[in-house]
């Protein structure tokens, strides 16, 4: 009964969190699009994808998703297995680079691209080559993208693999390919389907990437709900395409779902440690060399490129690009765009501190052992990763600008919308420490009478207190790139990182181009800090999640 009580409790407020930000700007863009008058008007629904345009946008929105899902899988392996298995000088500064692009912001990775493939970009210039506009501009920075998921998700588990089952295969009389065929790959197969599903999801609702590098040729089902809502104001279509997203997205988490339970089989685990061995002979150097130069080209190269970038001023290189940020472009922004640093700084702490708030108390209502409703909570609190963040920030401009809740000219708007987003990565970091908490000292110290809030304080807190720096760090990250919401309710004097370099890109010229990548150098300085803060502050341990 305690349980009970103190789960019901503990979800109070993320409740009234997500059915005040989330559910109801969600249901109000819905409703707005399919409701009129007369009411409801669900033959819309058949009307808009019956549309030969939109047919388009799903059948590219879903091609690409899966191109991108098994180009990823294909290229990102074989790095799985040598972070895995080998030990070599650098890993650990390795294995962060490779996850930079992971927390960086989409429109990062879109301008990195574009500096890499695009207009006057290193290909164009040594060899005339453009890409952008191009799907394979849009697969390759998806894949950019996506190769830590791969790496960290197959590369954790496949580290803790007891090596010696597949040895005695080969003792039995089995062959290498077949050992590994036969042992390890069921063994992996949980982990590498669950890698995909996240692969899909983030590619399935890719916004960042195809606006820039896309441009009018290619469209997501998100950009396509962008256009629909801010450029041409059609709920209803926007509306429906919401829904679709929805409904796509939820089956892709509940298949994701599944495959983490099925995770969550016995299997045998050691010490990551005693797994890894120098690489010795030439097949394994070679891989190791495969991998450090995909790593290289796929990775670094483009970080480079964007950095070389906003340093190659028309005066020579220098910090021209950034000293212009200190001034007020014509007609671009009202104030000048280096302002947009300290704007987004100031956000994303506000809003990592309500996401900590919030998703500290989901992850602690949800190890509480009270009935089905508060493990069904848990689905709830992924819904926002499966919903059109372009739908959440259009329906905070038309939900929250009325007592008691007009937010439309307060500050906290967007730390709220960027919440939404750093909830889920709380909730997934902190719920498997918490779990891993015995429940008899909680009941100690009840019995010894301390109450809940105390118990938290002297029992959970000591043992989670790294769990809970590392969840602020990711949703610090993930709040400071947060775009889709964001583009619809930043102030025009006070933009975003983000914003401000879509607007840069968006306005023609040399100048406004270097400021872009300026500003994009700055945002992936302060991102890849932020990561490198998490890796020291990781267990020893070696973990199968991400």
């Amino acid at each position: 009964m305690r349980a009970t009580v103190v789960g019901f409790a503990l979800m109070a407020l993320p409740l009234v969190f997500f059915g005040l930000f989330f559910a109801y700007p969600v249901a109000a863009i819905v409703g707005r699009g399919l409701k009129t008058d007369a009411g409801w008007q669900f033959g819309r629904i058949g009307e808009v994808l019956a549309r030969p345009d939109i047919a388009d946008v799903l059948w590219f929105t879903t091609w690409q998703a899966l191109a991108s899902t098994g180009l990823t899988l294909l290229i990102a392996l074989p790095g799985a297995y040598v972070f895995a298995r080998f030990d070599f000088p650098g890993k650990g500064l390795l294995r962060a680079v490779v996850t930079v692009p992971f927390v960086l912001p989409t429109v990062v990775v879109g301008t990195a691209f574009l500096a890499l493939v695009g207009r006057n970009g290193l290909l164009d210039q040594l060899w005339g080559i453009r890409l952008d506009t191009t799907v394979w501009a849009i697969l390759l920075a998806h894949v950019f993208f996506n190769y830590a998921v791969v790496v960290r998700t197959v590369g954790g588990l496949w580290a803790q693999l007891d090596p010696r089952q597949e040895e005695a295969a080969r003792v039995l009389g089995a062959g290498r390919f077949a050992a590994w065929r036969r042992v390890t790959l069921p063994a992996l197969a949980p982990a590498v389907a669950a890698a995909a599903l996240m692969v899909f999801l983030f590619t399935f609702s890719s916004f960042g990437v195809v606006q820039i590098l896309g441009g009018p040729s290619y469209s997501t089902l998100e950009v396509e709900v962008y256009r629909q809502t801010a450029q041409l104001l059609d709920l209803p279509t926007a509306a429906v395409l919401t829904m679709v997203q929805f409904a796509a997205m939820g089956l892709v988490l509940a298949v994701h779902a599944r495959t983490v339970r099925r995770r969550e089989t016995a299997l045998r685990l050691v010490d990551p440690r005693r797994t890894a061995h120098r690489p010795h002979g030439p097949m394994e150097r070679a891989l190791l060399g495969g991998v450090l130069l995909t790593v290289a080209v796929l990775i670094v190269l483009p970080l480079g490129v964007l950095v070389e970038r906003s340093l190659d001023a028309p005066g020579g290189y220098g910090l021209g690009f950034y000293r212009a940020l200190e001034e007020v472009g014509s007609g671009t922004f009202l104030v000048p765009p280096l302002e947009s640093i300290g704007n987004s700084l100031e956000y994303a702490l506000a809003a990592t501190a309500i996401a900590l708030v919030v998703g500290g108390l989901a992850a602690g209502a949800l190890t509480r052992r009270a009935g089905r409703f508060v493990r069904g909570f848990d689905a709830l609190l992924m819904l926002p990763l499966g919903v059109s963040a372009v739908t959440v920030g259009f329906g905070f401009l038309i939900t929250l600008d009325e007592p008691p809740l007009d937010l439309r000219t307060s500050w906290i708007l967007v730390p709220l919308a960027q919440a939404l987003v750093g909830v889920p990565f709380v909730v997934r970091t902190m719920l498997p420490v918490l779990r891993a908490v015995d429940a008899r000292l909680r009941e100690a110290a009840a019995v010894l009478g301390a109450s809940p809030w105390r118990a938290w304080r002297e029992v959970d807190l000591p043992l989670v207190w790294r769990a809970l720096l590392i969840a602020a760090g990711f949703a610090f990250a993930v709040s400071l790139g947060e775009f889709g919401a964001t583009v619809f309710i930043a102030r025009p004097d006070r933009p975003t990182l983000p914003v401000a370099v879509t607007r840069l890109l968006g306005r023609a010229g040399e100048m406004n181009y270097g400021q872009a990548m300026a500003l994009s150098t700055i945002l992936m300085l302060v991102c890849a800090v932020s990561l490198l803060v998490l890796e020291r502050l990781r267990p020893d341990k070696t973990s199968g999640e991400f």
